[in-house]
């Protein structure tokens, strides 16, 4: 009986742990420099601001605001792109979400793309347009140190992601239609390039975003300027990449320039999403649970210019904001079908373009 009690008493912890963990939203809005701080209901779905916090010290707002959570989830990192070029650290209130500025560090030029390594101690950039890559340390938690690491001639660099083992890091570059491939040194937060340091998708296809499946063993790469999505396998051995698909994230009756942005997979790994900013549309794709190859299952019209978008930890939520509307739409995932399913709409400050997804505690 009492160890029927004892275990009682643990489940019933558990329980109340997982009943009061919450779900909190972090948007980026560039030219009204603000982050919005947003609780997600997760049995409906339902999105309720908590706060409006200011990124300080901005003088003049830049065209997109770069974020990453640290691994842990206690801090939020916020790149600015206009002047002066900082990362803004924020300290995440592990109850209520909320934001307190800790600290900012300068960066290396105007960062596309920040993401913290898997230890949280460096903070990994991509410079579009000053063609780099760099790394800067993260000190004292929350506070970014000057770049101890620029790498030039990276071409129009637009994202970098370090994989799951944090001994290899990729980056993609648009200008040069190239994925770089590096080893990465946790201790010393230093990157070198790997044998090969690239590979290289079509000409003109313009990589911009890419993702890891959940399992490893693949990446996709999303080309900004065909509206194409990349399918690699991956070995997370070596860090290097073998491309063995192609499809397109165009709707149908697509007519334009296409400007593809942002891409994710849920995170059972079954289905993967892109936005296309020309169409103002997010397409859907099955993930083959075998080979991990694509099947398209549509496009659907979202925000106008949807330049970021994210999903929620449990795969039942996409979130995607524009740019040009100045909102949020909210949509449910079938979960057999991978379909989307609109909610609601949600007024953002001016220019939203990056939603960060966490769970607490």
């Amino acid at each position: 009986m009492a160890l029927l009690t004892a275990i009682l008493v643990v489940l019933g912890a558990l329980m109340a742990s997982h009943a009061a963990a919450a779900t909190f939203v972090y948007v980026g809005n560039a030219e009204s420099n603000e982050i919005y701080v947003l609780q997600l209901d997760r049995q409906r779905g339902d999105l309720t601001v908590v706060e409006k916090v200011a990124i300080p010290g901005i003088e003049k707002p830049g065209i997109s605001t770069p974020m990453s959570v640290s691994p842990d989830r206690r801090f939020l990192y916020v790149g600015t792109r206009g002047e002066p070029k900082v990362a803004a650290g924020f300290a995440i209130d592990q109850a209520s979400g909320r934001l307190k500025h800790v600290a900012s560090g300068p960066l290396a030029d105007s960062l596309a793309y920040i993401a913290t390594d898997r230890t949280g101690r460096f903070l990994l950039g991509a410079s579009y347009p000053g063609h780099k890559v760099t790394v800067n340390p993260i000190g004292p938690p929350g506070t970014v140190q000057p770049p101890h690491q620029v790498l030039t001639d990276h071409p129009n660099a637009h994202s970098i992601l370090a994989d799951a083992s944090n001994r290899h890091v990729l980056a993609a570059t648009l200008g040069n239609d190239r994925v770089n491939q590096f080893k990465f040194d946790e201790s010393t937060g230093m990157l070198a390039p790997n044998t090969p340091p690239s590979v290289r998708v079509k000409e003109k296809a313009g990589p911009r975003h890419f993702a890891f499946h959940p399992n490893g063993k693949l990446v996709y790469v999303l080309g900004e300027l065909d509206g194409s999505v990349y399918v690699f396998d991956y070995d997370a051995s070596t860090g290097l990449l073998k491309e063995k698909q192609t499809v397109s994230a165009l709707p149908p009756d697509f007519q334009g320039k296409p400007s593809a942005a942002d891409l994710h997979v849920t995170p059972d790994g079954k289905f993967l999403y892109a936005s296309e900013r020309t169409s103002s549309t997010l397409a859907g794709f099955r993930v083959d649970p075998a080979k991990g190859t694509l099947t398209p299952i549509g496009s659907v019209p979202t925000e106008k210019q949807p330049r970021g978008f994210n999903i929620d930890s449990s795969g039942r939520y996409l979130l995607a904001v524009g740019q040009l509307s100045h909102g949020l739409s909210s949509y449910a995932i079938d979960q057999a079908t991978g379909k989307l399913t609109k909610l609601k709409e949600y007024p953002m400050g001016k220019n939203p373009n990056w939603i960060e997804i966490i769970d607490l505690p």
